[in-house]
């Protein structure tokens, strides 16, 4: 292994450590809410609604949960990981070492990458064990998940870096991010929404991430796939860039 390739190891070592020494608050709490979340709406919902677009109505919401889940889980982590070592100095010491910038962010973006990728692995393999959850499409599928999750990954670093107090980060969380993702379509099909709340709902962002991950499940979206993932892409790339600028000037996070 290369120098670069140790050094950054290291730090993703560090925060993958970081989430594991509570995993039970940082792996366990999400993978219940998710459980509950199927049961509840599964059993509640399911018999009275039955079938949507010729899915039934707790398959229909298995891919949104474990889009959510991976989304949820990238952004805190990565907030709440920069917000915390700021407060306690930490990071100084990863600023002033050898590290590139570059390989800071990288460090923290795969460490709550990888967070959400277990978290809503472990869903899936709990939702598995409910109902019988078909992949349709794996070649969208993987794509679709990957971006998903470091586009949130770049959200919960800048929302990190920017932020000045954890209620910053619950700001963001509750009032920005969770209302976005559960009126894009997680539990509902937009199509069924009358106006003005159907148009109103393809402005949501959220809304054509979980179209892409319930094509590759189901093979049922509403938006156009391909469009979908250039505009995905382009986004995470470009909040990448950003994060990447701020690292290298060291924005907020030099005392």
């Amino acid at each position: 292994m290369t120098t670069t390739q140790i050094r950054f190891m290291a730090l993703l070592r560090r925060e993958c450590n970081r989430f594991f020494k509570i995993k039970r608050q940082t792996l366990g709490a999400p993978l219940l809410e998710t459980f509950l979340y199927i049961s509840v709406f599964g059993a509640a919902l399911g018999s009275r609604i039955d079938k949507l677009h010729g899915v039934d109505y707790v398959v229909f919401i298995v891919p949104g949960l474990i889009m959510m889940a991976w989304a949820m889980n990238a952004f805190s982590n990565n907030a709440s990981s920069i917000l915390q070592q700021k407060f306690q100095r930490s990071i100084d010491d990863q600023l002033s070492s050898p590290a590139s910038p570059l390989e800071l962010l990288l460090a923290f973006t795969f460490g709550g990458f990888l967070r959400g990728m277990i978290v809503a692995t472990l869903t899936f393999c709990a939702a598995s064990l409910l109902v019988d959850i078909p992949v349709d499409h794996v070649l969208v599928l993987i794509p679709a998940l990957f971006l998903v999750g470091f586009f949130f990954s770049q959200l919960g670093v800048l929302v990190g870096v920017r932020a000045e107090q954890f209620d910053d980060v619950s700001v963001a969380q509750t009032f920005v991010l969770q209302p976005l993702i559960f009126l894009g379509g997680v539990f509902y099909s937009a199509a069924l929404l009358p106006e003005p709340f159907q148009t109103l709902t393809h402005f949501n962002p959220v809304y054509y991430m979980i179209g892409l991950v319930r094509y590759g499940f189901l093979g049922y979206s509403e938006a156009n796939v391909a469009l979908s993932l250039i505009f995905l892409t382009a986004a995470a790339g470009a909040l990448f860039a950003v994060n990447h600028r701020l690292f290298s000037r060291g924005y907020r996070l030099r005392a």
